[in-house]
């Protein structure tokens, strides 16, 4: 899922990313994003721009808690101080926006499903479920 509060860069990434065989869901602002989060259970991996329309990132952040710590998360965005803080969910990293971030997140993301089987995100799924 990618979360940008630029349509233009969402579906960039979008395109980009379904290039390289991935599907793709994006969400233009909190409220959708939330509700994509705690609706599918077929997340693999969230790309936000924590800087996203009608949301304050710390409470964006606090809300995601409960379901983050189960789908792995790229930070994409323009502020830098990010890269520091790789307790916030369950960050695989952060890309600053810029010209070759795309070729940066491809990186972060071909090195996650190379180390991530089938096996593991089926049990990933599984602890999201309610009740497991």
């Amino acid at each position: 899922m990618v979360a940008d509060r630029n349509p233009h860069v969402r579906e960039f990434i979008k395109r980009e990313m379904a290039a390289e065989g991935h599907r793709i869901d994006i969400a233009e602002n909190g409220r959708e994003l939330l509700k994509r989060i705690f609706r599918d259970d077929t997340i693999d991996l969230l790309i936000l721009d924590p800087d996203l329309p009608d949301a304050q990132e710390s409470a964006l952040l606090t809300k995601l808690q409960d379901r983050l710590p189960y789908i792995p998360v790229v930070f994409h965005t323009f502020l830098s101080d990010y890269q520091n803080r790789l307790d916030i969910v369950n960050a695989l990293g952060y890309v600053e926006k810029g010209a070759r971030s795309i070729e940066h997140l491809k990186r972060i993301i071909s090195d996650f499903r190379k180390n991530t089987g089938p096996s593991t995100l089926d049990a990933v799924r599984k602890r999201k479920q309610p009740g497991k």
